[in-house]
């Protein structure tokens, strides 16, 4: 088995082939399959690869499964004796990719 480290949106994901993994949202239309070469570490059978900071060569192909939103997170603000309230809900967009194939450096 094969696993990496990628960087995706100022992110890092610990990703092995077949993963569904959620993602900053990209541009990507749904069913396109992206290139990601932004590698920092490859590793299995027995045998590691550490990228300075991308491994060289390396590689990772994934298919663009969906675009969703994450869950809502609620901010509420308070100040005492004000009666000054608020509540405020976010939704991070995010896109769901399916990794196919890992390749290793050179």
């Amino acid at each position: 088995m094969t696993y990496a480290i990628i960087s995706v949106g100022d992110k890092q994901f610990w990703i092995s082939e077949g993963d569904r993994v959620l993602v900053p949202r990209r541009q990507e239309e749904e069913g396109a399959t992206l290139e990601i070469q932004e590698v920092l570490w490859i590793g299995g059978n027995g045998s590691i690869q550490v990228g300075k900071p991308y491994v060289s060569g390396a590689g990772v192909t994934a298919k663009v499964r969906g675009h969703l939103r994450g869950p809502k997170v609620v901010t509420f603000k308070f100040r005492r004796r004000t009666g000054m309230r608020k509540t405020i809900g976010h939704r991070q967009p995010l896109t769901e990719l399916v990794i196919e194939r890992i390749r290793g450096g050179m």
